[in-house]
């Protein structure tokens, strides 16, 4: 627990700073807007590419992760779907709300992510965090879109806009393009891993601040039924089925740890925006973003100590 600890303070420390400087020195919401911007175009789709480009994939369970945190996304993607009837029919939950309880459950903070297992396990962790952002980012967009399509969105989309929706994603793109530059076995030395890497060290720190520069504590105070259901699938059942998958996988040590990490962070906050654009209940995403990453101090450390 004690190195668990150590490696998750410095990621809560840089959450608490964001919040704190959003409220002193940096109030305006059109800075933390343009850092959020430089951070999911550019910074962090750098530390993916240079990540992946140079991971040896060959030294980590590539297919027991990616196959242990996919299956566990569908798992907890047909729970929600399943509970869906009984959430509109005894809780009046109505469409918008169950599309944020959605994203709420499944979406992985992917900044507090890759920090932890870094903080842990170095590079390797770092790799095998990759690995699982390749099998989660993709069909998490795809998932979440649809379920915003079908449920909240007032005139359905159409497969052709969902699609552009999902493309427009540069997590996406940098994990191709880095899982191409690997299998090509393209040099990623001198000027441009220079260049990347100067970019990617920011990423992580910045990205966190962000984070936290985006936390509503008012909505930890009246936080209704909905945030609750979100916020005990996320934290406590998807770690649950995602470590059992692991296990079943035949997953072991940091292996283990980072599938743990990955399924136990916050949901992402980039599920307000999505909320917002496509119809959803963006002030129940805000409500449930804060409530996860405050009680994820606890329940992170909780889970990750139970399978290192």
């Amino acid at each position: 627990m004690p190195v668990v600890l150590t490696a998750l303070l410095p990621v809560f420390l840089l959450i608490a700073l964001g919040f704190g400087l959003k409220r002193t020195l940096l109030p305006h919401e059109a800075q933390w807007h343009g850092l959020e911007q430089i951070v999911y175009y550019i910074l962090f789709p750098a530390l993916m590419i240079q990540t992946l480009a140079r991971a040896d994939l060959a030294s980590v369970p590539v297919a027991g992760v990616g196959a242990a945190l996919m299956l566990a996304v569908l798992t907890m993607t047909a729970i929600c779907l399943l509970l869906r009837p009984f959430l509109a029919r005894q809780l009046n939950i109505g469409g918008a709300a169950f599309t944020s309880i959605f994203q709420g459950a499944t979406r992985w903070q992917t900044y507090v992510a890759l920090a932890v297992a870094a903080n842990l396990y170095g590079a390797i962790g770092l790799t095998l965090a990759s690995v699982a952002m390749v099998a989660m980012t993709p069909l998490l967009n795809i998932i979440c879109v649809w379920v915003l399509a079908h449920y909240a969105t007032p005139q359905r989309l159409s497969w052709g806009a969902i699609l552009r929706t999902i493309g427009k994603n540069p997590f996406i793109w940098a994990c191709a393009f880095g899982i191409v530059l690997n299998l090509l076995h393209v040099p990623f030395t001198g000027v441009v891993y220079d260049f990347t890497d100067a970019l990617s060290r920011s990423a992580l720190a910045i990205g966190l601040l962000c984070v936290g520069a985006g936390l509503r504590l008012q909505g930890v105070v009246r936080a209704g039924a909905p945030a609750w259901i979100a916020v005990t699938l996320k934290l406590m059942v998807l770690p649950a089925i995602a470590v059992a998958l692991g296990y079943a996988f035949g997953l072991s040590g940091s292996s283990l740890v980072v599938v743990a990490c990955c399924a136990s962070v916050p949901t992402s906050s980039s599920s307000y925006v999505l909320a917002r654009q496509m119809g959803g209940d963006a002030p129940l995403v805000a409500e449930i973003l804060t409530l996860q990453t405050v009680l994820a101090a606890i329940t992170m450390p909780t889970v990750i100590a139970l399978v290192a």
